[in-house]
C-alpha cells in the first residue's frame, strides 16, 4: 500500500516505470526506512506526551474546574446564610426594639399607675385628716359650747343677783342655770 502524497509524486514523474520512479524518490531524499523510523519516533513521542503530558495536565486541569465549581457552590451557599444571617439579625434587632418599647410603655404605664396610686394614698390621707380634722373641730365646738352656757349662765346669775340686788340662792342658781341652758339650747 502506497502512500498518497506517494502517488501524487508518481502521477507528476515521466512514464520509465517503478525503477525510475525509485529513482526521482530517491533524489528527493526520500527513504522508507527514513519515513517508517520518523512514524514510529512520533507515535512513541505522541503517546509519551499524552501519557506524561497532557493527561496529568488535563486531570489536574479538571481538578481545578472541580475546586473552583465546589467554590463557587460553597460561596452561594455562604451567600445564602449570610442573607439568612442577616434576616435573622433583623427579626431580632426588630423583636428586641418591640420588646424595649413595651418594657418602656410597662414602665410607663406602672409609673403613672404608681402616681395614681400615690394621689389616691395622699388623696385618702388627705380626706382621714380633714376627717379628724371636722371631728376635733366638732368635739371643739361642743367643749366651747358647753363651756359658753357654763359662762352665760354664770354670768346670767352674777347679773341677775346684782339685778335683783339678792343672793341666790343654789336652788335658784340650778333653776336659773337650767332655764338659760333650755334657751339656748332651743336656738341651736
Amino acid at each position: 500500500m502506497t502512500h498518497p502524497i506517494l502517488h501524487l509524486f508518481l502521477a507528476a514523474a515521466p512514464a520509465g516505470g517503478v525503477a525510475a520512479d525509485k529513482h526521482m524518490l530517491e533524489q528527493l531524499g526520500f527513504s522508507w526506512q527514513h519515513l517508517l523510523s520518523q512514524m514510529i519516533v512520533f507515535i512513541l513521542v505522541a503517546w509519551a506526551l499524552k501519557r506524561f503530558a497532557f493527561d496529568p495536565t488535563i486531570e489536574m486541569l479538571e481538578a481545578r474546574r472541580e475546586k473552583i465549581r465546589e467554590s463557587m457552590a460553597n460561596a452561594e451557599k455562604i451567600k445564602k446564610e449570610l442573607a439568612e444571617a442577616e434576616a435573622m439579625r433583623k427579626e431580632i434587632v426588630a423583636k428586641a426594639n418591640d420588646q424595649a418599647a413595651k418594657i418602656v410603655a410597662e414602665a410607663h404605664a406602672a409609673a403613672e399607675a404608681q402616681g395614681e396610686k400615690k394621689l389616691q394614698e395622699a388623696i385618702a390621707e388627705a380626706e382621714h385628716m380633714i376627717a379628724k380634722a371636722k371631728e376635733a373641730i366638732e368635739l371643739d365646738r361642743q367643749k366651747m359650747k358647753a363651756d359658753l352656757k357654763a359662762e352665760i349662765a354664770s354670768l346670767v346669775v352674777k347679773t341677775t343677783a346684782a339685778v335683783a340686788a339678792k343672793v341666790l340662792t343654789p336652788d335658784d342658781q340650778r333653776r336659773l342655770n337650767s332655764a338659760t341652758e333650755a334657751q339656748l339650747a332651743s336656738k341651736n
